[in-house]
């Protein structure tokens, strides 16, 4: 069956997700039962077989990776944010996120050093280069909700990558008064260095240039997010690309998504694999791997490792082909 793709509300212009959203119960759910291996062969013979890939990346995926924004990687780096604000506000790096810092100076002393530890620091991440290295050689797309940068860093192009909930590098106005964001990446190192008892110099703090008010990293946490043109263009090319596969067989692979925003992978995922017959799902994730048992051979859910679970997929990959090139 075709899929069509709006995009857009018309009353807001828009990118609507809402519009991919299923209508199909829970308890079509299933934990697979196959074995481990037979999943991981199943996973190889979808993608093997896919004449495109679109990928769909979570918080999942970047906490394997290394990224995780809690435990000994936060209390290493945070100790001075935990001792000024105590142990209570400062429980890991996303509910950090959310304390009332009481001025502009402690709001980027934070941000500036969550930024540089999960954007601007790490190099490319093996796991994102274990994802490339699976799908390069066929046309893909990348959808995700990561804000880390890591896709750009792993080789994957620029406009095939749709990036929903913003970009640890780029800072907004705080009320999205323009629809235009910026790069922040030199100034938050700049911070970085500056730092002292968890503030930065009050001449670092940024100003709207259209307005004059403060600004906000560029983050989807309340109705002020922008979304700029880069975004839309972004949105625009991830809705092309779905249509130019239409006819195809596509694997969706995702993965590290969870429950926390199913609307923008999972749950759309999931009603264009009922759309499209000959598509298929591929769905790695630690503990939410289950798949809707309709979809029977055209899915694999994988609770397992991902960092594992990918290195054995494109083991797999790689022995087929050699298998078929003999």
């Amino acid at each position: 069956m075709a899929i069509r793709l709006t995009g857009r509300k018309k009353d807001t212009g828009k990118f609507d997700f809402s519009q991919f959203l299923s209508g199909i119960p829970a308890k079509d759910y299933v934990f697979q039962d196959a074995a481990y291996e037979e999943q991981i062969q199943a996973a190889a013979r979808l993608l093997s077989e896919a004449d495109a890939v679109v990928v769909g990346a979570g918080a999942g995926l970047s906490a394997a990776a290394g990224l995780t924004y809690g435990g000994k990687r936060f209390t290493d780096n945070f100790k001075e944010f935990i001792e000024k604000y105590g142990s209570m506000n400062m429980k890991d790096m996303y509910s950090a996120g959310f304390y009332p810092f009481p001025t502009e100076e402690a709001k980027w002393g934070y941000w500036s050093k969550h930024a540089y530890l999960n954007r601007i620091e790490p190099d490319t991440l093996p796991l994102y280069q274990s994802v490339y290295k699976l799908v390069k050689e066929k046309p893909y797309f990348v959808l995700t909700t990561n804000v880390d940068h890591q896709f750009w860093k792993a080789g994957f192009a620029d406009e095939a990558i749709f990036a929903t909930q913003g970009d640890y590098g780029k800072i907004q106005c705080k009320k999205g008064c323009h629809p235009k964001t910026y790069d922040a990446v030199e100034l938050f190192v700049q911070m970085n260095q500056s730092r002292k008892d968890c503030l930065v110099p009050s001449y670092m703090v940024p100003e709207y240039p259209v307005c004059g008010g403060n600004m906000a990293m560029h983050l989807r946490c309340d109705q002020y997010f922008v979304e700029d043109e880069h975004w839309h263009q972004a949105a625009e090319q991830y809705v092309s690309f779905l249509e130019e596969h239409r006819k195809d067989r596509v694997a969706l692979l995702e993965l590290g998504v969870g429950f926390n925003t199913p609307t923008i992978i999972r749950f759309p995922f999931e009603q264009m694999m009922r759309k499209n017959e000959n598509w298929s799902l591929i769905r790695l994730n630690l503990k939410e791997a289950f798949v809707p048992e309709s979809f029977g051979k055209r899915a694999a859910g994988i609770g397992a490792d991902i960092e594992k679970s990918l290195c054995d997929i494109i083991k797999g990959v790689e022995e087929r082909h050699s298998l078929a090139a003999k």
